[in-house]
This record gives C-alpha cells, sequence and structure tokens, in this order.
C-alpha cells in the first residue's frame, strides 16, 4: 500500500517522502513473500462480500496500475483451477455449493466450471493423470509480487519521491513536525500500538509459511487449488519455472523459520498434484505476519487534529493485500481529494474518522 499510494500521489503532483523501517528491496515485508493471486472468487469461500467486491474491482485496475508502469510485471489473468483427490469429493462438493451460491448473491462472479478428466487434460495436460474432475473459476489471475516492488521501486526515482529506507519513524513524530499536508500510516503490524482499543489490540498478526520453487519439469499454466481437509494447498506458477507454494495459516505473530511439519505438509502435497515436484529444487522456505484486524476486514481511520498534519491509517488486508489493494487505494485517493469516498461505499470498505482531542474532551 505504502509504495502503490507513494507512485500514485507522486503521479498526481504531490510531494511525497516514503519512510521505511526496511530496504528497498522489500525483504522483511509480508509483500515479498506474498504469492499475490488475485482470486475473488476462490477466495469467497473463506471471506465477506465487501472483500470479493473490492477483488473484483482490482482485477482490472490491477492491468491499469501494471500497463502505466515503466518496468514490465507479470500478469495473468487466465482463472484458477481447482482440483481434489477422490477421498476428497464430497470436501470438493460443498466447496462448490459454497461457491454458486456466492455466484448467485453477486452477480460479478461467473460461476465456476465442472470439469471432467478431458477438461482438466485441456486446461493442465500435467494434471489429467490424477486428477478425473475439477473446478474452473474463470478471470482470477495473479501477479509477480517481486517484479511489482522492484517496478514501483523504479517508479519511485523517477517520480523523485524521496525515500527513506531503514528508517523506522513513529506517525506522531512525523505530524508534530507539519512539513507534511497528511502522514499516511501503512505499516502493517507494525502500527499495533495505534490500533489499540481499550487496551486490547484489535491489529494481530496472522502467520503465512510459503515454499519457492524451481519445478522445470511441472509446467503449470495458471494458479491451482488442491481441496483437502488438512492442508488445502495452492501453488501459483510465476515465470522461468518458478512456484510459490502456500497453504499454512496459524493464529501467530512469530516469525521464526518454518517448521519441519508445515515443510513436509506442503511438500507432500504440491508432490500430490503434480509427480514433477519430486525434481523441483527448493529455492526458499519463507514466513511472515499478514496484519490483521479483528473482523478479518481491511479498514482506513483519518484524524484531525489542531496543531497537527492529519493522519490516514489504513490496515487489515490480512491474506488479501494484492488481491484488494487497488481498491483500498482508489478509496484512499478519493477520501484524500474530498474527505469522502463512493468506492468506499460502493464496495464496504470501513472507513472511521476518529474524533480529535479537542472534539473528544468536548464530548465528554
Amino acid at each position: 500500500m505504502g509504495r502503490l499510494l507513494a507512485v500514485a500521489l507522486a503521479q498526481r503532483g504531490a510531494q511525497v517522502d516514503l519512510f521505511d523501517k526496511g530496504s528497498s528491496d522489500g525483504k522483511g515485508s509480508a509483500a515479498r513473500v506474498a504469492a499475490a493471486m488475485l482470486a475473488p472468487l476462490a477466495e469467497s469461500a473463506i471471506t465477506e462480500d465487501s472483500v470479493v467486491r473490492m477483488g473484483i474491482h482490482s482485477l482490472p485496475r490491477w492491468k491499469e496500475l501494471i500497463s502505466e508502469l515503466s518496468t514490465p510485471v507479470f500478469f495473468q489473468q487466465a482463472g484458477t483451477l481447482i482440483v481434489w483427490h477422490r477421498q476428497d469429493a464430497s470436501d470438493a462438493q460443498r466447496f462448490t455449493a459454497h461457491l454458486e451460491r456466492n455466484c448467485r448473491n453477486n452477480t460479478l462472479l461467473q460461476l465456476p466450471q465442472k470439469l471432467n478428466n478431458e477438461a482438466v487434460r485441456d486446461l493442465e495436460p500435467g494434471l489429467a493423470e490424477r486428477f478425473t474432475q475439477g473446478l474452473f473459476l474463470p478471470n482470477e489471475g495473479q501477479l509477480d509480487n517481486r517484479q511489482l516492488l522492484d517496478a514501483l521501486l523504479v517508479e519511485l526515482g523517477k517520480l523523485k519521491v524521496h525515500c527513506h529506507w531503514h528508517t523506522e519513524v513513529h506517525p506522531d513524530d512525523l505530524r508534530k513536525d507539519q512539513a507534511y499536508q497528511t502522514v499516511i500510516d501503512c505499516r502493517g503490524t507494525g502500527a499495533q500500538n495505534v490500533w489499540a482499543s481499550n487496551g486490547a489490540n484489535t491489529l494481530r498478526g496472522v502467520r503465512g509459511e510459503v515454499i519457492r520453487l524451481y519445478a522445470p519439469e511441472v509446467k503449470l499454466e495458471r494458479p491451482t487449488r488442491l481441496i483437502h481437509p488438512r492442508y488445502p494447498i495452492y501453488i501459483a506458477p510465476k515465470e522461468n519455472d518458478i512456484y510459490v507454494v502456500g497453504a499454512t495459516e496459524i493464529e501467530s505473530d512469530d516469525l521464526s523459520e518454518m517448521s519441519v511439519r508445515s515443510a513436509m505438509e506442503l511438500l507432500s502435497a504440491v508432490y500430490t498434484v503434480h509427480s514433477g515436484f519430486a525434481e523441483a529444487r527448493i529455492l526458499e522456505m519463507a514466513t511472515q505476519c499478514r496484519p490483521t484486524l479483528k473482523n478479518n476486514l481491511p479498514e482506513i481511520k483519518t484524524r484531525k487534529d489542531k496543531g497537527l498534519s492529519d493522519v490516514m491509517m489504513i490496515n487489515g488486508l490480512y491474506r488479501h493485500g494484492y488481491m484488494i489493494s487497488p481498491a483500498v487505494m482508489d478509496c484512499t485517493l478519493e477520501l484524500l481529494a474530498s474527505g469522502e469516498s463512493n468506492t468506499a461505499l460502493e464496495l464496504g470498505l470501513n472507513i472511521t474518522k476518529e474524533a480529535s482531542d479537542q472534539e473528544a474532551s468536548l464530548c465528554a
């Protein structure tokens, strides 16, 4: 969110400074570890309709945003394939019914297409020997998150955004300076203190674990998900035979290395999808914590205080950061321009205007 907004605002003529406690390559951020799948229908099985609507809004916006960058970024909209082993057919049936119900409730979603073995072979020939049926979710996509971070970095330089890397600051310190009209806080889990309510942190980290593989023998064309009662994995194929594999979601802000159990389950599951993964090379095992609010939904908070710069806090993108960030960005730009956002109202993005200290004392 920070890089997207910095580029968007600079393109519109604003003078922008970007502060980041990390490095310019994004190491140590959830944005670098993510698989960056853009799958509103697939995610509708586990999230609210507002997030699904944000994902639908964001898909065409990603095309526009990437086309405006001077550096190419891998973007694909070839749909999502869902497969399952025979013993998990009942789980697949429930999953299919859930998606079909969501499509009836949201006419912008396209019904999943049921596939027989021949149809699976047409989409992904390498999977037809192991899977006799599947589901195809049209129009869903993905991008290469690391290419995107690098491309945005190039744009920041071209737009003369002053970037302060390895610089950890608190938004209140920037607000006191009054050198800025608005301070936008996109710190993710680093902003837990400002999202605390009644002494309790409403913002938490949810741990995710992914493995990056080099697998030239596999040749999957699109993101593929495996329905499984214990580890429903996803496989996101990037360029040059790179695959990002993940599944685990742990209610913990632990940033330690991947556990043996998680690694074994992910690698075992991915091998059951395609035998070519047996000879894959493990490039990276990575963990990160995704910033998540109490209701698992994103939110924007704004606040004005006399004698301080305005502040806008954006957080809680959870596991849907890439899927919904263009929608959140569009709402943010509207708020900055007029103080209101019709897009947020249409999509169901929660926007909270906090009372200033002066207003709070008057109310008291």
